[in-house]
């Protein structure tokens, strides 16, 4: 499988030029809704919601882009894998590719996105007066960790999708119950502790508690949690990659 990808490199390269493009045909503004979209999310999740935890939440604006960028990815790369086989069914039909390059280059692409997105947070950083610490390096590792979950995850729901349609219905009602688990918009404090428990056992959260950390209060990641998220991630990989290895000959026969 990877001697394989080492050779695919091209391809990997014109999908994900193809999905950049494609996105962005028809639009005005083109890539440029790569810099507005989070932007103006923020500003009215900022309006909203700052009347209610602005007081307790140190530059809010901050805090929800931070963890929102971040829950962005993780939905987006998921979802967008998850579909990728059927999306792409013509295509596989007819001539031979590995599958598993439409969920890769899906991901790599809202990859970029969420890249692009850390233009719009070090912006409103500035705007705000936020500091900037050294610790912003740091993030990178919740940020690879993160990675590993959604192409395990991505990978996962690939398999799962093109088998079962119903899959990407449940998903959806998932991905909703996944966001206000996460903490993008409250403080964690205001749930019941047994609350924060289970909230705690999401491992996008982790990956938001970690991040936050790092970029908005200058301080190094939890152990535990970072901890945590690695084994979680890292497992969840494994999984996708010798799932998607097992089935990944049968899905053409699924199409």
């Amino acid at each position: 499988m990877f001697d394989t990808f080492a050779e695919k490199k091209f391809l990997l390269k014109e999908l994900v030029k193809r999905d950049l493009t494609s996105k962005y045909k028809d639009s005005v503004l083109g890539i440029l809704w790569s810099f507005f979209n989070p932007l103006l999310i923020m500003l009215v999740f900022t309006a909203i919601f700052s009347m209610l935890f602005g007081r307790s939440i140190e530059n809010y604006p901050v805090y929800f882009l931070s963890g929102r960028i971040i829950f962005d990815f993780y939905n987006a790369g998921t979802k967008g894998a998850m579909r990728s086989i059927k999306r792409n069914q013509n295509l596989i039909k007819k001539i031979y590719v590995p599958k598993y390059m439409f969920s890769v280059s899906t991901i790599c692409y809202e990859f970029i996105n969420f890249l692009i997105s850390f233009v719009i947070l070090f912006g409103v950083m500035i705007l705000t007066g936020a500091s900037f610490h050294w610790t912003i390096i740091v993030s990178i590792v919740p940020m690879f960790f993160l990675l590993c979950l959604v192409f395990g995850v991505g990978l996962i729901l690939a398999v799962c999708n093109t088998y079962f349609t119903d899959v990407g219905h449940l998903y959806n009602v998932f991905t909703l119950l996944l966001m206000y688990s996460s903490a993008l918009f409250y403080p964690m404090e205001i749930v019941p502790p047994l609350v924060q428990r289970i909230f705690t056992l999401n491992p996008v959260y982790s990956a938001i508690s970690c991040f936050r950390e790092c970029i908005s209060y200058g301080i190094l990641p939890n152990a535990s949690t970072l901890l945590y998220l690695a084994a979680f991630s890292l497992t969840t990989l494994g999984i996708g990659i010798v799932l998607f290895k097992i089935y990944e000959k049968r899905l053409v026969l699924e199409l």
